[in-house]
């Protein structure tokens, strides 16, 4: 006897979120990551199929009940290419479906099939506000189907162990929250092609939610509180004065550096190249012995991708330069504040370099606005 397991409609429910775009809205470098997910799989077994092969068999099936949803689960790792596409491998399991088949003369028909397997995906990324982008992905399966039937009374069964390994294709739709640079949550929806291992093709959907970590992705630092200025003003001395008192020391004046951050980083990356650690050896060589309240590192990028695209990689360069001086030159952390912004303050003049696409002529010209400067406060 067979049974189908035909297709049926996922629909995914999400409430609205009121969402502010934050450093690390979301994971906009490529790098590898790992995930798991669960959720409820569900198919629609076609009972009349079913009794139109008891039927034929010469029974009249009086009641069929069905167990059509379950639990089921996929764990996966991935590497994404860039903002906007990475690639998975994973393992999924979307459970087990049954019927129970009551027929005249007497007799029952049991089914059940499980459905197991692994799979390759292409996935799209699309950033649409702040922390939340949308998913969507196409995949190749390779799919194990078991299926178990079993009769009693005037049912006879000449096959109650079927098995089937197919390739196919799986499709999926889906929401990405990024709570911090490393740790997401998905919700998806997504519906797998299964051949049912008795000569039917059906599709089965799941609807999860799941868990993401992305290695090498570390939480931006809170912006530093900004270093107050006060001036000294000094009152003549009176005349006429025996003794002129000597005059308060005018406050320290701050020292600035500015990097090129093609010097320091490949570019649209935060891992300080070797010929930049002598530029900052240099630097950190001219404080030794001197006595500073504070040093602000501070990234820019140019003014071309999106908002967040530029916080994230200006505030991630930042943290780069802080942990090298903190590591290499032994400068107290504490005494180090990184922060990154924009494209704003740009050093390039307005019409200057021309253009919104990003052309390597307009890459080369909007060279000067890419730096990371590094101010230090009270040096003396």
């Amino acid at each position: 006897m067979k049974s189908e397991l035909a297709r049926t409609t996922g629909r995914l429910n999400l409430a609205a979120l009121a969402l502010l775009a934050s450093p690390y809205a979301l994971a906009n470098d490529s790098g590898w990551y790992i995930g798991a997910g669960v959720g409820e799989s569900r198919a629609t077994i076609d009972d009349e199929r079913i009794a139109s092969e008891l039927l034929s068999g010469g029974l009249i099936t009086s009641s069929i009940k069905d167990d059509d949803s379950d639990t089921g689960y996929k764990i996966f790792g991935g590497y994404q290419f860039g903002r906007h596409v990475a690639l998975e491998a994973g393992y999924f399991d979307l459970g087990k479906f049954s019927f129970n088949a009551i027929t005249e003369p007497p007799g029952t028909l049991a089914g059940s099939a499980k459905i197991r397997g692994a799979n390759v995906d292409v996935v799209g990324i699309l950033p649409i506000i702040g922390k939340l982008a949308a998913l969507g992905r196409v995949g190749l399966i390779y799919a194990e189907t078991t299926d178990s039937f079993a009769g009693t009374g005037a049912v006879a069964v000449l096959d109650p162990s079927p098995r089937k390994h197919d390739t196919s294709y799986k499709l999926g739709l889906g929401l990405q929250y990024a709570f911090t640079e490393a740790f997401a949550v998905r919700a998806e929806a997504e519906r797998y092609r299964i051949n049912d291992a008795v000569g039917n093709d059906g599709d089965i959907d799941l609807l999860s939610a799941g868990l993401v970590y992305r290695f090498g992705a570390n939480s931006p630092p809170p912006t530093p509180p900004a270093v107050a200025r006060v001036p000294v003003v000094v009152a003549p001395a009176p005349q006429p004065a025996p003794v002129a008192p000597p005059a308060p020391p005018a406050p320290p004046m701050p020292r600035k550096v500015s990097f090129s951050a093609d010097s320091l980083f490949d570019f649209d990356k935060a891992t300080v190249r070797p010929a930049g650690r002598q530029d900052l050896d240099k630097f950190a060589a001219d404080l030794k012995g001197t006595t500073f309240d504070v040093i602000t590192v501070t990234g820019y990028t140019d003014r071309l991708g999106s908002h967040a695209y530029n916080m994230g990689l200006s505030t991630r360069r930042a943290v780069a330069i802080k942990t090298y001086l903190v590591d290499s030159a032994g400068i107290p952390a504490d005494k180090i504040a990184a922060r990154g912004v924009d494209g704003s303050d740009p050093v390039t003049k307005p019409g200057e370099c021309v253009g919104t696409k990003a052309t390597r002529e307009l890459i080369a010209c909007l060279q000067p606005d890419r730096r990371v400067e590094v101010e230090v406060s009270g040096a003396r």
